[in-house]
């Protein structure tokens, strides 16, 4: 007997692949997405729910004649997934179910932390308070960090308050507590990640997350780009344009205080460039002025380097780049030939990037699920087990 999964395998899980993208839904609804004959799918669907990855939720209610249709979903007990936004002033945990729909979201203001120990249990405890009412088993956590990240465990040149998450203490410190694989991806990566897949007709872009640090991330024909190295994405070592400073000075909050400080401008918070700016007109319009050259510069070298359809800025400086953003178009239709087009992303501060989060958790977690589906009938044959792990 082989141990390569049917066609009868094959159409279970393409069964599975429409439920985990539009559940809750009938059998008819089914037929119509899958494309497969009602035998097939009512087939298909005995199969997943003897292995437990189906149930039926309530019956559709419009009038006909024959029995009515009930509906499939994916059963609470499938599990849960958890994505973090660890930024250095605000963290969110947001878990959802496997189908990606929200149980709970967390939005603190980051504790200050010593010890990597200490942070990672933090961080579970702020896991286990969003999964308070989830059922079944957690599956994955993604934590993503304002910082570069390599293979999923390492961080390079993180923010300046969270220097001692550097290298992979925190993955291996998080992983340690929970029972459930854990990633960690860059705040840009997220976020870029959660816009591709709101708008699925993006095939090229870039995106800054202009917070604390400054971040960068950028996608081809749809999927996200990921270097083999630590200095991919570090775009902040470019030169701003003006004077001495670099792009990561100008287009981070930490940098732009300084820079403001420079200048005159006693700032209690970066927010007063966007809230306050009449009682600091002057002064103002010059910071301002940096402020759209260092975002010329960066949107020209990804242009000529990435060639982006679209550029996207997201973060807490989101609220001055569109402020600045009239005069930045101009300059970059006068410099470019073909200036990509600038969005300012929908962000929500510590929520956004938790978004992000969990979409990169689900598409782990429902590649296993898959996997699991398709290997159903073997690892049953084998250990006798009606719902196989995954």
């Amino acid at each position: 007997m082989t141990a390569n999964p049917t066609s009868r395998d094959y159409n279970k899980a393409s069964v599975l692949d429409v439920v985990l993208s539009h559940a809750p839904l009938t059998r008819n609804k089914l037929i119509e997405l899958t494309g497969l004959s009602k035998a097939t799918v009512s087939r298909a669907v005995e199969e997943l729910r003897a292995d437990g990855f189906v149930v039926d939720c309530g019956i559709d209610e419009i009038a006909g004649r024959g029995r009515r249709s009930t509906y499939l979903d994916l059963p609470g007990s499938t599990g849960h997934v958890a994505g973090i936004s660890f930024g250095a002033q605000t963290t969110g945990v947001l878990v959802t179910d496997l189908r990606g729909r929200e149980i709970q979201h967390v939005t603190v203001p980051t504790a200050d932390h010593r010890e990597v120990e200490d942070a990672a249990r933090w961080l579970v405890d702020l896991i286990a308070q969003a999964a308070e009412s989830a059922q079944g088993p957690l599956r994955q956590i993604v934590v993503a960090v304002p910082g570069r990240v390599l293979g999923g465990t390492e961080i390079f040149g993180p923010a300046e308050s969270m220097k001692i998450f550097e290298g992979s203490g925190l993955q291996r410190a998080v992983e340690n507590l929970v029972e459930a694989p854990v990633l960690l991806d860059s705040d840009a990566n997220a976020s870029l990640l959660g816009i591709l897949t709101a708008d699925v007709t993006i095939r090229n872009a870039a995106l800054f997350h202009v917070s604390t640090i400054l971040n960068f991330a950028s996608c081809t024909d749809h999927e996200l780009a990921r270097g083999s190295t630590a200095t991919f994405g570090d775009i902040g070592v470019l030169s701003s344009g003006v004077g001495d400073d670099n792009l990561g000075e100008l287009l981070s909050t930490r940098g732009l205080l300084r820079f403001a400080c420079k200048r005159g401008l006693d700032l209690e918070r970066i927010e007063d460039l966007w809230l306050q700016p009449q009682h600091i007109e002057a002064l103002y319009a010059e910071v301002l002025e940096a402020f759209t050259t260092a975002i010329v510069s960066a949107v020209s070298v990804v242009a000529v380097t990435l060639d982006p359809e679209s550029v996207y800025f997201v973060g807490r400086l989101r609220p001055l780049v569109e402020v600045v953003l009239p005069q930045v178009r101009g300059r970059l239709d006068r410099s470019l030939p073909a200036a990509p087009e600038i969005r300012t992303g929908p962000h929500l501060i510590g929520l956004s990037t938790a978004q992000g989060a969990v979409y990169a958790c689900l598409t782990i977690a429902q590649e296993r699920l898959r996997d699991a589906v398709l290997g159903a009938r073997q690892q049953s044959r084998l250990t006798g087990q009606s719902a196989p792990a995954f």
